[in-house]
């Protein structure tokens, strides 16, 4: 059977959820679990420490324990025979650097552990900027999940394998990472699974299958007291529907995440009106929510998610209920808020035109998988398939791409300068203007590239 062994610098050893006894062998590539021999399966792809590729081996030529120890510099020695401590010794652990956690694949006795479906073999370090990390997470619903990942993984479609199995595939096999500060937007139709990706990373339901690390702790393993702790110190999620107490008023609806945590009454208030004020709410701080119109509701939830002062945010379709101008209105209060604030966001959408405008990077999600990810500038040049070349192919260029998507190097000095971030639209008068090359800037005034008549007239497809 295949299983996913996690060894933290606690030296703990879990095997699919389950925690045993750790030691290494006489021989270099075993490792010996409750007393069953473990052969390492097969491994690696890249190993980073503070985002600098440190180790690199072929996927089938194996890496040995030893090997692994090593790498993790604090396991325990070959041939030591040491058990690993109880979980509870997770709590304490001592600091570590940026990579904590290593992961690795073993062949284990039959029956020893639930099997793992796919050879997703790998060990990992996670890079120092990184806040949350998704590795083969799959969601099923039903009662057959095992063999709906199996015909999932064979390439079954999600219709055969609800006929066969009675079960359908919410996520499956989604793996990505977000940075700190970033905003990772997910779109995609009604159905995607995109909801189902977010609820399943913030634990509010139970992924199938798969890893989630937020800051190196491995939420995917941790019991709900766990889970809540955590919650309250870094997380908070902003639905499409307000979900605000309509008995109290906007202040202790902001106030009420701290409330939660046993913050004194006096202590939460001045924390919630210094965050109603940030999102433009000063003055209905003693409103009921039935009082405001729907953007406002929307502001107190954007409140109460910032006044626990979060390092990570869930959106949750958050806008798609609003009109169009009050829409527009709360994007632009988003941004605004994450120049400011620079939070690490995980956005859901079913609009592009949104997700253009408020992802650093964008996942297109389609069936319960990811079609592609990447910026707005890459989905519209070079879209991977025609499922994202249908979203894209409306979407105007030229309010979207820059000069730094389109500029080459610069093959002579010009006398007119532009921003690496200009918009493309706003090249096009000077290129009509007149015909030579136009030099790029980048924010410290350094030239870093050019662009000319052809350069923009490729990128829209017509004749310069």
């Amino acid at each position: 059977a295949l299983a996913m062994v996690t060894i933290n610098p606690a030296r703990q050893l879990r095997i699919e959820g389950q925690t045993g006894s750790l030691a290494v062998g006489k021989d270099a590539d075993v490792v010996v679990w409750n007393g069953d021999p473990l052969s390492v399966y097969s491994s690696v792809d890249y190993t980073f420490v503070d985002g600098e590729q440190v180790f690199s081996r072929e996927a089938d030529q194996g890496l040995t324990i030893s090997e692994i120890v090593g790498l993790l510099g604090s396991g325990p020695p070959a041939g030591s025979g040491s058990a690993s401590p109880p979980p509870q010794a997770a709590s304490t652990r001592p600091a570590t650097t940026s990579a904590s956690i290593v992961r690795f694949m073993v062949l284990a006795p039959p029956g020893s552990v639930r099997r793992s479906h796919g050879p997703r073999s790998y060990i990992t370090r996670v890079a120092a900027n990184t806040s949350i990390t998704v590795r083969n997470v799959w969601k099923v619903f039903g009662t057959k999940p095992t063999e709906a990942i199996q015909q999932a993984s064979e390439g079954a479609t999600r219709s055969q394998i609800l006929k066969d199995t009675g079960c359908t595939v919410g996520v499956r096999d989604v793996s990505f990472d977000v940075k700190k500060g970033e905003t990772f937007v997910v779109m995609g139709l009604s159905g995607s699974g995109k909801s189902t990706l977010i609820r399943g990373i913030s634990r509010l339901s139970d992924i199938t299958q798969g890893t989630v690390l937020i800051d190196d702790e491995d939420v995917t393993a941790m019991d709900d007291a766990a889970m809540r702790d955590l919650r309250r110190r870094k997380l908070s999620m902003v639905f499409q529907h307000f979900g605000l107490f309509p008995h109290r008023r906007v202040i202790d609806n902001a106030a009420y995440g701290l409330e939660v945590q046993g913050m004194p009454k006096n202590k939460r208030h001045r924390r919630a009106l210094e965050v109603l004020e940030i999102v433009g709410l000063h003055g209905f701080e003693y409103h009921f929510p039935q009082q405001l119109s729907g953007g406002m509701q929307q502001r107190v939830g954007l409140a109460r998610a910032l006044a626990v002062d979060p390092e990570i945010m869930f959106f949750d379709e958050p806008f798609s209920a609003l009109d169009p101008l009050i829409r527009r209105d709360m994007q632009d209060e988003l941004i605004r808020l994450q120049k400011e604030m620079q939070r690490t966001i995980v956005f859901i959408t079913h609009d592009f035109a949104e997700a253009i405008k408020l992802g650093d990077r964008i996942a297109i999600m389609k069936d319960g998988a990811f079609d592609q990810v990447g910026t707005a500038a890459e989905l519209i040049t070079k879209p991977a398939t025609d499922y994202v070349r249908e979203f894209t192919k409306d979407i105007p260029k030229v309010k979207v791409l820059t000069a730094a998507d389109v500029m080459h190097d610069i093959a002579e000095p010009g006398w007119r300068t532009v921003t690496s971030s200009d918009l493309i639209e706003t090249l096009v008068p000077l290129l009509l203007d007149d015909p030579r090359p136009l030099t790029v800037i980048d924010e410290s005034g350094q030239e870093v590239g050019s662009v000319d008549r052809a350069a923009v007239s490729g990128m829209l497809g017509v004749e310069a």
